[in-house]
């Protein structure tokens, strides 16, 4: 009768001394091909417009930070890559305004339409970052920010009676602008993104390409990349959250290729062969923004815009804001505490 407990101990020794190999991540397998000739058509392929449906009905968030010294040209760059006056500049903020003493962060709202489909972009400005003699600890209060809108989306998703559609105010992607020194980055650049790349989306971009010769650009380009590398400083695309070889191929390529964007902004428009472009006007000719010869302004709203602007999203809520979400649950044992004002709430939605 004890032969049972005696082996299962020596059952549990052996486990100890024998480390059990580490499992491998499951896979899904791809479905098996079982009786796919159908008989005619079912209507499955309408999924996708039921969505689109459904998702054009709602609309799209996103919300874009800037942050950089003044004068690189934030404002204009956030202006051409939405087409639009969307920047705090543009919407009648006072030039004559002294440099706010500390960093300041003000967001803007808009809702830009296009063929049907409506975004509300926010775009959030840091004025006052790295404008100082001492620039110690300047991005506490972007960190601050950042994590107080994580804390606002959680506090909406614990409610009892939660809304359908929880407001989305986290910063999805942080265009990071670095000075076009030719040398190589401030020390400020790589706190700022030791920090905050850890929270955030970070896109790095040298600001005012066009100061650059070409030779220049290029070497720029590599130093930064290098800088980032040694430092250990990982940008958006990030390589572990690369889902499928497909990603890890165009994102690769992006990586070791096109970070940082040398971009050029402008929200003026020329004249050029007859047709009406955006560009800088120079002494010797027209920088055409749009044009890939003369700066990487298409390549970055192309990635941003065009083919990453969900994946941006994603990795916010899926990585980012989980995160944050399991440390902050963790820390409290649970719930996020019970303030007055969310108790009010409840009793409300009750």
């Amino acid at each position: 009768p004890r032969a049972g407990p005696v082996d299962s101990k020596n059952e549990a020794a052996m486990s100890e001394l024998v480390p059990e190999p580490r499992q491998k991540p499951v896979v899904p397998m791809k479905p098996m091909g079982i009786n796919t000739s159908l008989l005619g058509y079912i209507g499955i392929d309408t999924i996708i417009e039921q969505m689109r449906k459904k998702t054009m009905k709602t609309g799209f968030d996103f919300n874009i930070m800037v942050v950089g010294q003044s004068g690189l040209g934030k404002s204009t760059l956030v202006n051409t890559l939405f087409k639009s006056q969307v920047s705090r500049k543009s919407s009648g903020w006072n030039r004559e305004e002294k440099i706010p003493k500390t960093v300041e962060i003000k967001a803007i709202g808009h809702v830009i339409e296009e063929g049907g489909v409506k975004m509300k972009l926010t775009v959030i400005d840091t004025p006052g970052f790295g404008d100082q003699i001492n620039n110690e600890n300047c991005w506490e209060p972007i960190e601050k920010y950042i994590n107080e809108q994580y804390e606002k989306f959680l506090k909406e998703e614990v409610n009892i009676a939660r809304k359908k559609r929880i407001p989305d105010t986290r910063v999805h992607c942080c265009l990071y602008f670095i000075s076009p020194t030719g040398h190589s980055l401030r020390p400020l650049d790589l706190e700022f993104m030791k920090h905050l790349s850890k929270v955030v989306n970070i896109i790095p971009v040298i600001a005012k390409a066009d100061t650059m010769t070409l030779e220049e650009k290029t070497e720029f380009k590599q130093r930064v990349r290098k800088e980032l590398e040694v430092n250990g400083i990982e940008f958006y695309p990030q390589k572990e959250f690369d889902e499928d070889l497909e990603d890890k191929t165009e994102n690769d390529k992006i990586r070791q290729e096109s970070m940082p964007f040398a971009v050029v902004g402008s929200d003026k428009e020329y004249q050029v062969n007859g047709k009406r472009v955006l560009g800088r006007k120079t002494p010797w000719g027209i920088i055409e923004v749009e044009n890939l010869n003369h700066c990487e302004f298409a390549l970055l709203r192309d990635f941003v815009i065009r083919t990453h602007l969900q994946d941006l999203k994603e990795v916010t809520h899926n990585i980012h804001y989980e995160t944050y979400r399991a440390k902050r649950l963790n820390d409290n044992g649970g719930l996020p505490p019970m303030t007055v004002e969310t108790e009010e709430n409840h009793e409300s939605n009750l």
